[in-house]
């Protein structure tokens, strides 16, 4: 019997990459190969201008200037280089002492939550707030309150980090309002909006950031390269180095510059605003399709986050329009997600960067859902290249295998 032909919903872990980010990175994968610092001849010129290109087509993408872009290797590197060069600044100015604190949330992804422990470990103070819970009638399912936010905050605030938009149940927090309020407090406000591109849009002065981290891989760019935005502008922010040697980027991140990547970003960038007025309702109701399919075959589905449909008092999408989580009952979710691979359906139950971790995913546990409701739990992920076949195909295999694992 052949193998089912692979359908993929994975594409909050990855994304493909779009053919027109390769073909514009492919003349500086083959020919034009000069580096970006060697300037005294026309490869490294050509490598340069490549760059300074790309910084000012991504810039504009997100509504910064180009001098606020800091080229990286991800989100991840981004979000450490935010939050650890924050800290790193404050020890300087402190003569080292390791005070004050940091405010972030319990559902943020591990690059942000992680550094956070490595700096709860060295002496700072962490706080990470709750969110609505799934069965509240009050507020948005994965939305942090306001209220919590203002009680935490104190004079010696130093940072608040908060997702744009969740990588699990696609909650999208009111970042202009959390802002506001961060702002007010004195605190700077780093948002890692990786999930953002292309699937909403994202302008960093709208939002009130002042550091904001983004990663190729996510809008059908490459991997092995994001960017973080660093504020200039007014109420400019500084930070330190993580990484020293040759002093690129303007001495904030260190490292040959990875030309065709970074290229491919700016491009993946390009497009993803270009053609967001059309991937954003198609996508959405791709999703609402599939939620209706598998709601309607599968006796008891519950939706993990807030509804399809919810917005805020301002009219704003409360959910990303390509997301879907799911908890599935009465089925081990081991068995789910190994039988849904064996049925060539490429997706998951949490994030990828905690895949290897043998506990359930902490975002279903943070809006209520218990550790086997968590792992019986699956994260759709859909892009510009999920057609109506692959969800319909998706829905009836997922169906079918959810009916086998309940016979059992």
């Amino acid at each position: 019997m052949a193998a089912a032909s692979t359908i993929y919903l994975d594409n909050h872990a990855t994304t493909r990459l779009d053919p027109r980010v390769l073909e514009a990175m492919l003349p500086w994968l083959t020919d034009h190969y000069g580096n970006a610092g060697s300037t005294t001849h026309e490869l490294g010129r050509e490598a340069r201008a490549a760059v300074d290109e790309a910084r000012a087509t991504f810039a504009a993408a997100i509504g910064a200037t180009p001098r606020e872009i800091v080229f990286t290797s991800g989100a991840t590197e981004s979000a450490n280089l935010a939050i650890l060069g924050t800290a790193a600044r404050i020890r300087r100015l402190t003569g080292g002492i390791s005070r004050g604190q940091f405010v972030t949330v319990a559902t943020e992804h591990a690059a942000v939550l992680d550094p956070l422990a490595h700096l709860e470990q060295a002496g700072f103070e962490v706080v990470r707030l709750p969110v609505v819970q799934q069965e509240d009638a009050a507020g948005q399912p994965g939305r942090i309150r306001l209220a919590d936010l203002r009680a935490a905050l104190r004079p010696d605030t130093i940072l608040v980090s908060v997702l744009l938009a969740n990588n699990e149940i696609g909650v999208i927090q009111d970042i202009p309002a959390i802002a506001e309020i961060v702002h007010a407090a004195g605190a700077v406000l780093h948002v890692d909006a990786a999930q953002g591109l292309g699937r909403m849009t994202v302008d960093v002065d709208a939002l009130g950031a002042d550091l904001a981290s983004f990663s190729g891989h996510k809008c059908h760019g490459p991997k092995g390269v994001g960017a973080v935005y660093v504020r200039r502008r007014g109420r400019a922010v500084r930070i330190e180095p993580l990484v020293y040697g040759g002093g690129q980027e303007r001495g904030l991140r260190s490292g040959t510059l990875d030309v065709p990547a970074i290229v491919g970003l700016a491009e993946a960038a390009r497009l993803a605003n270009a053609e967001l007025a059309a991937d954003v309702p198609r996508m959405q109701g791709l999703r609402d399709s599939l939620w209706t399919m598998l709601a309607g075959s599968i006796p008891g589905l519950a939706l993990n986050g807030p509804s399809l449909e919810a917005c805020d008092p301002s009219g704003r999408l409360v959910r990303l329009v390509n997301n879907l989580n799911v908890h599935v009952p009465e089925v081990d979710g081991q068995s789910l997600l190994a039988t849904l691979a064996a049925d060539g359906l490429a997706l998951s139950s949490g994030s990828a960067c905690a895949s290897e971790s043998p506990g359930p995913s902490h975002v279903p546990q943070a809006i209520g859902r218990d550790q086997d409701q968590a792992r019986a739990s699956l994260r759709f992920g859909l892009s510009r290249f999920t057609t109506a076949a692959d969800v319909t195909e998706a829905a009836a295999r997922i169906s079918a295998g959810v009916i086998r694992l309940r016979s059992l």
